[in-house]
């Protein structure tokens, strides 16, 4: 195992100090930190990719990187590429190195089980490694990393993209611009993350916006039959609006649904309520106040819906529509794969997300689980620059789905002693 410090595809942002009130100076923050372990509000992000060197030769590639806002939702600390470093070599090389590679899944969950300095290993180190162990067990088999997920879960899905959601940064009115043109399955997250200045102390600038980003779909999309989602994730403003009133959160929503008009609205994260059970009830009564005024807007969840287990709790309580699978949150891809599967299986739509703060490699890999598992959506990573994330998210799910429809149409195709299909 080779580690390699590297750079992540954004910014690691102190959620707190942003939602208190702090200011841009420039494209930085300006004050002091308040979430422990940042040492300025907007830092790089960072990355480490992990290399396996396969006795055959080949090299199986994943990046560890962790969420933009790290430290808070009950998230895992900043992550640091040093540290990461350390964990890698002392605690999961020992437990890895001289393994069979073929069972992902088996090696993925062996992650979890794992100590560096006396704690669970750091969400964003399960994940960077369990991407080489996908691309190692891809690479053992000689098929794509999404037959892989395919085959070993038996999702029955056929391989083709998926939807692709954008986010905006805060360059929210050109990106739209570039969003349309590229024809983005969602759009455009928006980054509603202060009350003052994103939102509105009434709502008024998120309804402006909302009606905005309606009105240049309409003119852009030049007669042709193209139907975004509007998506924004508003990270908990409305609910701190709106002192936490249920029903006034739920006639403010459902003004907004009628603003997006034709087109579906979706709200991430419409409340912060502190906790897991907390969120699961707050969404819960928000998504039947929508329901009781005929809304059809559609809940998403993001903050407190961290791990498998915090998803099967949102499923069982049908607490929202939609469940962000935040990969760097969940850690090894296992956990992704089951979340992602559960939540589709459920009839809810499964989103398979992430952070602008991952790589090209994650991106990538992600791009092959989504499409294995039938994601509703994937999000187009790393950055916010539109551009470079649909470029690698597309072209990813592009070459996968025509290596697995050229393999299936190959008459040498034959299934392996273990069932699982190889060519030969």
């Amino acid at each position: 195992m080779v580690c390699v410090p590297a750079r992540a595809g954004f910014f690691t942002d102190d959620a707190a100090a942003i939602a208190a009130g702090a200011k841009h100076d420039g494209f930085r923050y300006a004050g002091p930190p308040l979430t422990p372990g940042f040492t300025q509000i907007r830092q790089p992000g960072e990355a480490l990719s992990v290399l396996l060197l396969l006795e055959d030769g080949q090299v199986a590639h994943g990046d560890c990187a962790a969420v933009q806002y790290s430290g808070v939702g009950g998230r895992d600390p900043v992550f640091t590429a040093a540290l990461a470093g350390n964990a890698v070599l002392e605690a999961v090389a020992p437990a890895l190195i001289g393994a069979e590679v073929d069972d992902f899944a088996a090696l993925s969950a062996r992650l979890d089980d794992l100590r560096f300095g006396g704690r669970p290993l750091h969400t964003a180190v399960r994940y960077g490694v369990s991407q080489a162990l996908l691309d190692a067990a891809a690479r053992a088999r000689g098929i794509t990393m999404a037959e892989v997920v395919r085959d070993d879960w038996d999702t029955g899905v056929e391989l083709g993209p998926v939807p692709m959601f954008v986010q905006s940064g805060d360059d929210r009115y050109a990106n739209v611009d570039k969003m349309i043109l590229k024809q983005a399955g969602a759009l455009p997250h928006g980054l509603v993350n202060n009350v003052e200045t994103k939102l509105g102390l009434q709502g008024e600038i998120l309804a402006e916006y909302v009606t905005w980003v309606r009105d240049r779909v309409l003119a852009l999309r030049a007669g042709s039959d193209y139907v975004p989602t509007l998506h924004f994730d508003v990270y908990g403003t409305v609910g701190a609006a709106f002192g936490g009133d249920t029903e006034l959160i739920a006639d403010y929503l459902a003004r907004l649904g009628e603003l997006a008009a034709p087109f579906a609205l979706t709200i991430e994260q419409a409340v912060d309520a502190g906790s897991t059970p907390d969120q699961v009830k707050a969404m819960s009564s928000l998504r039947e106040a929508l329901s009781s005024r005929g809304s059809n807007v559609s809940l998403a969840v993001d903050e407190w819906c961290n791990t498998l287990a915090d998803i099967e709790q949102f499923v069982a309580a049908r607490a929202v529509d939609v469940v962000h699978v935040k990969t760097p949150d969940l850690g090894g891809l296992h956990a992704t794969i089951e979340a992602l599967l559960l939540v589709r299986r459920s009839g809810l739509r499964a989103y398979c997300g992430g952070t602008c703060n991952e790589t090209d490699r994650s991106a990538q890999v992600c791009a092959h689980v989504a499409m294995a598992c039938g994601a509703a959506q994937v999000l187009a990573k790393p950055g916010m620059g539109v551009d470079e994330g649909l470029m690698v998210v597309g072209n990813e799910m592009a070459r996968v789905t025509a290596l697995a429809a050229s393999r299936s149409a190959r008459p040498d195709a034959t299934p392996a002693v273990d069932g699982r299909r190889r060519s030969s």
